[in-house]
């Protein structure tokens, strides 16, 4: 048989072929272009960011890499190819590996360093590719928020839109400061349903919250299934401020919600408020009022006229299998029992009513907290109080052992309206345009507390006058990037003329996430350079 053979020359043109191939397949890719990554509008603002003047540039040869081949990380990468591949279009896929991919590739890796904690992380970005790492997944998830950020706004639509796709070169190392971060959902007022309340999860998701308060029943409805009390959910549910249907989750929805926040690395915290702030627990059983009576549903906005029979045991029966059922579907450590506004609760019932709910909280496994009229009692070990109004009341939290959730209503309150002219939204607290939200420091906003003393911030939402999701956004944005950064930065690198140039910043990451926000007059929003969103 005949031998073929290449002359030298035959060899150096088929080589050359190939290589002319591979290219003429190959990305495209720009060549670096100089970005400064300490001009970038990161919000919550990093410890710390260093910048080296260059660009990395996605391409349809991207991929993102997990180390080894764990579940919880593999999702991590899947979480951020997800929140990529729909505007850019480049498939970027997940994929294993035990070392630093090759060039032009995201890399997720945990590196053990205590130092970290469970959700510091450092990123660091060259023109051949990204690395991320932390201690523990919550910290890849915080700096995979991170990356979505160094990324022209844009990458946060929902269909393609155009490049190109570049992020600035450096290194940033994160760490929070306090380790509760959160916003409160008020679902009892008007009712949410699954997909707005995964949708207010997202949100808060994206700038570095970690906990989720839901306040699940109030005079005007009970929104939680409870299998030992029917009618809480059946009867009580079926209203709502002004009349409305009303509504409530099963507990399989309640626990698709609680997942869905875990794989965002948020807790929620359930609320069943007493022994006030219960008509639509009194509604639906009468044996729960001291005069054993039904009470009429209600559909009001006043406060204060309902209360528990605290003396009568089935009381706390009910409180008990309340309680049993609702931490045996929530995996985090908090039950939040509510007690505020209680004003038709004589105290001398009202203090071994909280004492003892607070007993009940423990024997179930979970930490109670509480508005911070609970400390009127003796607190239990574990019990948090959460300041809303009464300085007096943190204070005494305090010097009993326990620390405050700080939730101070004349500037934390996302219902609170921006000024008079605000469509939705109450001011009996305050009026809280940008600045005020962002313009305090829990750690020294009440005499008496210092930041040892703070568990951390939760930014609430009451409901009584919004009932759609858009206008929930409207009264949540632009205010709750800035209690994300009051939870997560340090108090000495923020300041309200920095803060408000990168808030500005984000008015086009805004739009490309949908969300319907206040354009405060204070704020200089950033135009889009002309490049419309497609729709």
């Amino acid at each position: 048989m005949p031998t073929l053979r290449i002359s030298n020359s035959g060899s150096a043109l088929l080589l050359l072929a190939v290589l002319t191939t591979f290219m003429a397949c190959a990305p495209k890719k720009s060549p670096p272009v100089p970005m400064d990554l300490a001009q970038e509008s990161i919000i919550p603002i990093p410890v710390s960011v260093k910048a080296t003047n260059s660009s990395f540039e996605l391409t349809s040869a991207t991929d993102i890499y997990v180390q080894g081949d764990s579940k919880e990380l593999l999702k991590i990468g899947q979480y951020l190819a997800d929140k990529l591949n729909p505007s850019t279009g480049l498939g970027i896929e997940v994929k294993s590996s035990n070392e630093a991919p090759a060039v032009g590739n995201i890399y997720l890796s945990i590196k053990k360093d205590a130092k970290l904690g469970a959700e510091g992380y450092n990123l660091n970005i060259t023109p051949d590719g990204v690395t991320l790492e932390a201690n523990a997944p919550a910290g890849l998830f915080m700096g995979v928020q991170t990356i979505r950020q160094l990324l022209p706004a844009q990458v946060e639509s929902s269909s393609k839109q155009e490049g190109p796709w570049r992020m600035a070169t450096g290194t940033i190392n994160d760490i929070p400061t306090y380790a509760v971060r959160g916003a409160m959902f008020d679902v009892a007022r008007h009712f949410f349903s699954v997909e707005d309340t995964k949708r207010f999860i997202d949100l808060i998701a994206a700038y570095k919250m970690n906990t989720m308060h839901l306040h699940l029943s109030d005079d005007q409805g009970w929104r939680i299934e409870i299998k030992s009390w029917p009618k809480l959910a059946e009867h009580g549910g079926k209203t709502q401020v002004g009349g409305g249907k009303g509504g409530y989750y099963t507990q399989e929805q309640y626990k698709d919600i609680v997942q869905y926040a875990l794989d965002r690395y948020i807790t929620i915290i359930p609320e069943i408020d007493m022994p006030g702030h219960t008509n639509a627990a009194l509604a639906a059983y009468p044996e729960l009022n001291c005069d054993g009576k039904a009470r009429e549903l209600y559909t009001g906005t006043e406060v204060g006229f309902s209360t528990l029979c605290t003396k009568n045991e089935i009381t706390y029966k009910f409180i008990d299998d309340v309680i049993r059922e609702l931490a045996a579907l929530t995996p985090g450590p908090f039950i939040h029992i509510g007690g505020d506004e209680s004003h038709v609760t004589k105290k001398e019932d009202y203090i071994p009513f909280v004492n003892r709910v607070q007993g009940i909280v423990l024997s179930h496994g979970k930490q109670a907290i509480g508005w911070d009229e609970i400390a009127l009692g003796t607190l239990k070990k574990g019990a948090f109080v959460q300041h809303w109004a009464d300085v007096d009341n943190a204070v005494n939290a305090v010097k009993q052992g326990s620390k405050v959730l700080m939730s101070p209503a004349r500037k934390a309150y996302m219902d609170m309206q921006y000024d008079s002219t605000t469509q939705w939204g109450l001011h009996w607290a305050a009026y809280i345009e940008v600045d005020s939200a962002y313009i305090w420091d829990p750690a020294t906003l009440v005499p008496g507390l210092a930041q040892k003393d703070v568990l951390g911030i939760e930014a609430p939402l009451w409901s009584e006058t919004v009932d759609q999701i858009d206008e929930v956004e409207y009264m949540v944005f632009p205010r709750l990037p800035g209690y994300a950064e009051i939870g997560w930065s340090a108090a000495s690198a923020r300041n309200w003329d920095g803060y408000k140039k990168r808030l500005g910043a984000h008015g086009p990451r805004f739009t490309a996430m949908g969300i319907n926000y206040y354009p405060s007059k204070l704020v200089e929003w950033k135009e889009d350079k002309g490049k419309k969103l497609k729709n």
